[in-house]
């Protein structure tokens, strides 16, 4: 198998609301657009974000229409206070504060206007000696 390109693709009510969300805040940019569809890069995230909305007859398959639930898009940064200190500047909706866990996982999460959880990840040295390489 070759895989040339992915993707990871979101059903949220309000496209435009997260597409601008991710702009602003994440830094990507939009590369396709239509009523109800937005494609978005990052040269840095591995993968475009597409959000359709909630009720485009094309959605496949229908039972996951409109479900987000449990799902979280993830990107590994280098310096996560940062970060931090500038969406929380920014007004971003941080829904679990920077802390890092005892296997040496430092995160926060945040949430654009459709509920969709984004987690910045930073690793860092484990606090739990069993975590120690």
């Amino acid at each position: 198998m070759r895989i040339t390109s992915s993707a990871v693709s979101l059903n949220v009510p309000d496209v435009e609301a997260s597409a601008a969300w991710v702009q602003r805040h994440l830094g990507f940019t939009e590369g396709m657009a239509a009523d109800g569809f937005s494609s978005l890069a990052h040269p840095e995230a591995g993968f475009n974000l597409i959000f359709l909305r909630i009720g485009l007859e094309s959605f496949r398959p229908t039972s996951a229409a409109g479900r987000v639930d449990g799902l979280l898009v993830v990107f590994t940064v280098d310096d996560i206070d940062a970060d931090y200190a500038r969406l929380r500047g920014d007004g971003v909706e941080i829904v679990t504060p920077i802390e890092t866990e005892p296997w040496g996982e430092r995160y926060f999460q945040m949430a654009d206007p459709n509920g969709v959880i984004y987690q910045f990840v930073q690793w860092v040295e484990p606090t739990d000696p069993q975590y120690a390489p």
